[in-house]
This record gives structure tokens, sequence and C-alpha cells, in this order.
């Protein structure tokens, strides 16, 4: 999943900077520039991408705000053109239009297509598990960046998408056209509705740096993960390869270069391509989240099998049943990711919408058969080896009681 997104936002960084220079013979060396920072930022180390990520998210950040702010003051009139929108376009055309079939079915099936947009946005939040193993206190900063999530996802999209919804409404026809230009983003289309000549350009231009920012994420991503499974002795040896500063720099240029796969672009349309990309990082992105759900199952049950009682770590009230929860949307939504195809029929939308399913299950069979493993049962788990103490990974405070709530406001009164 996070090798086949690197070429999902290269692409949209062309598509963004194609709103200021629509020429499209300058494509590829747009492309060119942009895979080259890329591979510089990543083989300068974790302090480079660190460094760079802060800036990224600090910009994304105003972005959005800003973005929800002068939304709502547009809806209320507050625009050039001084017209009140507020929810005019929910009744009119209604916040869901038929696609493909007339009536409700139409819309049931819009509603299963917009599935794929929708899950490629919020995939990669799992991404922050993988800097564990280069983080101070993973047990206890992992866990604290984790909790921030279901508050970004109210706030910065959900509010968002309200806002957006707001001030375009739903049958735009631009919003289904299949350009090359950056003029279908939603943002800014809907100040460009309102009037607004300049914001447009400066909602683009920090869009670029937020692409840049995940392609950047993207690479890291794969290359730790890579790396891992070279450690684990499922994938060849070199890619343990390090720098003196701990770069897997090997891993890293392997993984660098899937964003060559953005040239495609010189010879198609950027918007077709940038949908290829979006179903096949979409549809790894489930069954990622199908195998952190089903490991966690097992987890679970190992944990509960053998008596243990994790001390000091974060623990869910919905386990097990979540990840259950989890496992049945996940696989009805790598199902219905390519419905739409049924209906107009196109060979290149329904590779890339299906055809992680069979490559998914032959890799996993060609490793089993490959090296002859088998999956152990809940008694063969073994929850001690290798995992490091408390102390090792710095999470000291962990072992230290603290008291509830309710004992620090009975020590106040």
């Amino acid at each position: 999943y996070a090798a086949i997104a690197i070429p999902v936002e290269v692409t949209a960084l062309s598509v963004l900077i194609g709103f200021w220079d629509p020429n499209l013979d300058h494509t590829a060396i747009y492309i060119a520039v942009i895979v080259l920072l890329l591979f510089l930022i990543n083989l300068f180390g974790v302090r480079m991408f660190g460094n760079s990520e802060i800036v990224f998210a600090t910009l994304k950040i105003m972005l959005i705000v800003g973005l929800i702010i002068g939304g709502l003051v547009v809806s209320l009139g507050g625009g050039p053109d001084h017209e009140r929108v507020g929810f005019r376009y929910w009744r009119d055309p209604g916040p869901m239009v038929s696609f493909l079939e007339p009536g409700a079915r139409g819309r049931f099936v819009g509603l299963l297509v917009a599935i794929v947009p929708a899950a490629f946005s919020v995939s990669g939040i799992e991404l922050i598990a993988i800097t564990a193993a280069e983080a101070r206190q993973p047990r206890t900063n992992i866990v604290r960046a984790m909790r921030t999530v279901i508050f970004r996802l109210l706030f910065f999209y959900l509010l968002a998408v309200l806002v957006v919804g707001m001030l375009v409404p739903s049958n735009d026809p631009t919003l289904f056209a299949r350009a090359s230009t950056a003029g279908q983003s939603p943002f800014v289309l809907a100040f460009t509705r309102a009037g607004i000549k300049v914001l447009p350009s400066v909602i683009n231009a920090v869009l670029l740096t937020s692409a840049f920012s995940a392609a950047n994420t993207f690479i890291f991503a794969s290359s730790r993960i890579l790396y891992g499974l070279a450690v684990q002795n499922q994938a060849p040896k070199f890619f343990t390869t390090c720098t003196n500063s701990g770069v897997p720099w090997i891993a890293v240029i392997t993984s660098g270069m899937f964003s060559l796969l953005a040239f495609m672009n010189v010879s198609s349309n950027a918007g077709v391509v940038f949908n290829w990309f979006v179903n096949l990082s979409t549809v790894c992105g489930f069954f990622g989240w199908l195998t952190i759900n089903s490991t966690y199952l097992r987890y679970y049950y190992g944990l509960r099998y053998h008596g243990i009682v994790p001390q000091g770590i974060y623990r869910s009230p919905l386990q097990p049943y979540a990840a259950m929860w989890g496992i049945f949307w996940v696989i009805f939504y790598i199902l219905v990711s390519g419905v739409s195809v049924f209906w107009d029929f196109v060979a290149s939308d329904f590779v890339a919408s299906y055809i992680n399913i069979p490559i998914f299950i032959g890799l996993y069979l060609g490793y089993k058969f490959w090296r002859k493993t088998k999956i152990p049962s809940i008694a063969e788990l073994d929850f001690t080896s290798n995992i490091p103490t408390l102390a090792e990974t710095g999470d000291e405070d962990l072992l230290v009681e603290k008291p509830s709530t309710l004992s620090r406001i009975r020590q106040i009164i």
C-alpha cells in the first residue's frame, strides 16, 4: 500500500502544478524534480524527514483551519458576491445524486463509488506505528499520537467535508470531470464559485506541500516496512543495509523507484492515471487493515489463552468486537471498490480495482508454500521473546501506577 501510494501523490503533485502551468509537455520535468527531492530528503535520514514533516504539517493545519473558517464566511454571505448559500445545496440538488442508475438505487451506487476516495483520504493512519522502531519512548509517544486520530477525523475531515458540501452542489459537472488540471479540487472550486480570485492559488500552493508531505511519508513508511521484512527473513537480506546514520538506503531507493510510475502521466491523462493509482492503493490499504484486524484478534485471544495481562499499555474497551466489525466492513469495501465498472465497463478500471485480490492471495500462499510455514495455533504464540523491556525503550514511567482522576479529586478536597 505505502509503495503504490507514492506515485499517487506524485501524480497529484503534477496535477496541482497544472493549475498554474497547463502545458502537458512540462509534466515530465515537474515529476522528475519532485522525485529527486523525495529521494534527497529520505536519504538524509530521520532528522531531515522529521524536520520537513513539521513544516508541512504546520502548513496543512493552517490551511484546513483557514478553509473551514473561510468556507463558513462565504456560506453566510461574506464572499464578494454577498450571496448567502447556507444549506441551499443540501435541499437542491441534495447531498446525494443518482449515479449510473435513476432514483434511490442510483444514490446507493453513488455512495458505494464514493467509498474508494473517502477510504483513500483517511488511510495511512496506521503508519504512525511504523515510526516506533526509531522513536523515543514508543509505548508512550505512539499511543499519544494515535489518540489524536479521532479528533483529526472529526475536525479536519468531517467538518471540512461539511463546509465543502455547503459551497459546492453535489451535481456540479466539474466534480466529475477527469481532467488534468487542479480546477476539480473541491476547495478550489468552492472559492472560485464564490468569486474569490486569489485564494484558489493560495489553496493550491498549500495543497502542493500537503501532497509532497504525503509522498515523503509513504517513501519513509514503505522503506521501513521493507527493512522490517528483511530483518525477519521475509525479504532479501540486502535490504537491511544501512548508512552510518542508520538509514536503510537500499530499501529507500527501492521504495522510491515506485515514484517513477508517475511518468505514466506523460502518455496518459493525469486524471485517469490518478484514479488507477487511487484504486490500487486504496484496496491495498483495505488488505492492510484486514491483516491488522486479523492479527489483533490472534494477539488478543493469545494473551487470554496464556493468562497475560498487559501492563502500562493502551487497551481499547471495544475489543475484540471492534476488530471483528472492521474485518466485516473491510471485506465488504474490497468487494464493492470497483462496482461502477459493471455499468460502464473499462478493462483498465476493472484491473485497477480488483487486481490486488489475486496478488494478495498469491503472495500469501506463495510465501507459505515456498517457506513451508504454517499458521501457529493460539497455544504456540510467543509473547516474551525479542520484546524490548520498558527500560530499553525509555518507557519506565509506565511502571509507576498513576492515581486516577477520582483519587486526585479526593486529594484536592
